[in-house]
């Protein structure tokens, strides 16, 4: 794929401040891509935007940055509005931003699963239907970012597993119902990702060290998914590389989605 792949291509990406959602942005800046950046830290996103301006082509246009309350819909409505008024058309889309958390069926509150939900799922819906419009006028592409649990079943993450399902079908449907206006429609689903979003409350850093020592241990390849591994493949499937490709689910997972249960 050429250094500037993704050039002149306006894309949207949501979680832009860490993570994956962050080395997507600087990969999408190095191909050449228009960004509009959105986040919850306004510090974070700020240094990702930097950092994106110093790895595109020299003269690009500056990326948008936006600080977003995803479960706000009126946030979701003026990110939309902001892009299309800056770009003039959006190309990408990329459902990046959400939220982890642990809890089984006994522990996990309507609170908490109305949480997860909202974020995950319910946030990424209201984004994906006001920007479909923009989408289809660009014959552009979405690519959502789920999870190797929207396909394979764990105990203890209910409600984290059934909102990375309920995305995997979001991406199947709008496949198809997209396929016939030249847009299309794919998914990455990474294994467990070094990420800020992992750590949870409380967890130490010798906790940390453990967890990812046995997420090592659980994919076949013998280490842990880091986000520029997740941001490779999101990139190839927002390209014309990817021009055959809708309704795909591409596993990111060392091989993990191999050993599990079908």
């Amino acid at each position: 794929m050429s250094d500037l792949s993704l050039g002149g291509k306006v894309a949207l990406i949501t979680g832009a401040s860490s993570g994956i959602g962050e080395e997507t942005a600087k990969l999408f800046a190095r191909r050449g891509a228009k960004l509009a950046l959105t986040g919850r830290n306004e510090v974070n996103l700020q240094r990702v935007k930097d950092e994106c301006i110093a790895l595109g082509p020299d003269g690009a246009e500056h990326p948008l940055t936006v600080i977003v309350d995803l479960s706000s819909e009126a946030d979701v409505i003026n990110l939309v509005d902001t892009t299309i008024k800056k770009f003039g058309r959006l190309d990408i889309l990329v459902n990046n931003a959400g939220i982890f958390e642990l809890g089984t069926i006994e522990s996990t509150s309507l609170e908490q699963y109305d949480r997860i939900m909202r974020v995950n799922v319910r946030s990424v819906y209201q984004l994906t239907m006001l920007c479909v419009p923009h989408l289809i006028a660009a014959r552009g592409n979405i690519v959502n970012v789920s999870s190797v649990y929207g396909m394979r079943s764990v105990a203890g993450n209910i409600a984290y597993c059934m909102s990375k399902s309920a995305i995997d079908q979001l991406t199947n449907c709008t496949a198809l119902e997209l396929a016939s206006k030249g847009v299309r429609v794919n998914s990455v689903n990474p294994g467990f990702t070094n990420t800020p979003a992992v750590r949870q409350d409380g967890m130490s850093d010798d906790d940390l060290a453990k967890l990812h020592e046995y997420f090592a241990g659980v994919h076949p390849l013998g280490r842990i998914g880091e986000p520029e591994d997740i941001a490779q493949s999101i990139a190839f499937l927002a390209s014309s590389d990817a021009s055959f490709i809708t309704g795909e689910h591409l596993f990111v997972a060392g091989g993990w989605q191999a050993t599990c249960a079908r």
